[in-house]
């Protein structure tokens, strides 16, 4: 396993070791002692699995309290994964970074608590599984706006596509306007 870091602090691209033979492939998602090596200690309480068809957009997500570090992985299928910084005392508040995931099984992400984040299906049939580090409450959740000009997110829809999304995910809050963390 190796982890890559990405432009926000604290954001990790895990790039898992593939061993291949002529029965297929196995890979390890998750190890606790190396993902701490590489500097992520987490104790996840719940695994989610979401399944989208192509262009249906999810996000972008935060919980204020409760704040979830997220690790995340496709199954099958690919995303267009996006993270906004929220922590006000981060030097990257305010800014996003995102990255293409597929089903190859070769990579992950870790999503660090204070980050929004939300992804695009790029693919019909695509599933995401992506384990948390607290528990989802419907109290604490919050939904930035996935196009507020302000973040400048450049999802890769194609001409005249309108993403799919929930009504929760479409009237998002503008990031002007978001409860952060401090």
């Amino acid at each position: 396993m190796r982890a890559v870091a990405l432009a926000l602090p604290g954001v990790l691209l895990i790039e898992h070791q593939l061993f291949e033979d002529a029965r297929g492939a196995f890979l390890e998602s998750w190890n606790e002692r190396d993902f701490a090596a590489a500097g992520i200690e987490a104790r996840f309480v719940q695994e989610n699995v979401s399944h989208s068809r192509a262009y249906v957009l999810r996000g972008l997500h935060y919980q204020i309290r409760q704040s979830q570090g997220k690790l995340v992985r496709v199954l099958a299928g690919k995303i267009h994964d996006v993270m906004v910084d929220l922590r006000r005392s981060s030097g990257a508040f305010g800014r996003s970074c995102a990255v293409q995931l597929d089903a190859s099984g070769r990579h992950s992400l870790w999503v660090p608590p204070g980050l929004a984040h939300g992804f695009l299906a790029l693919a019909d049939e695509t599933r995401v599984q992506y384990k948390v580090t607290d528990y989802w409450s419907r109290e604490a959740e919050r939904t930035l706006k996935w196009d507020d000009a302000a973040l400048g997110i450049d999802w890769p829809l194609p001409a005249g596509v309108t993403p799919l999304l929930s009504a929760k995910d479409r009237d998002g809050t503008p990031l002007a306007q978001a409860e952060c963390f401090p």
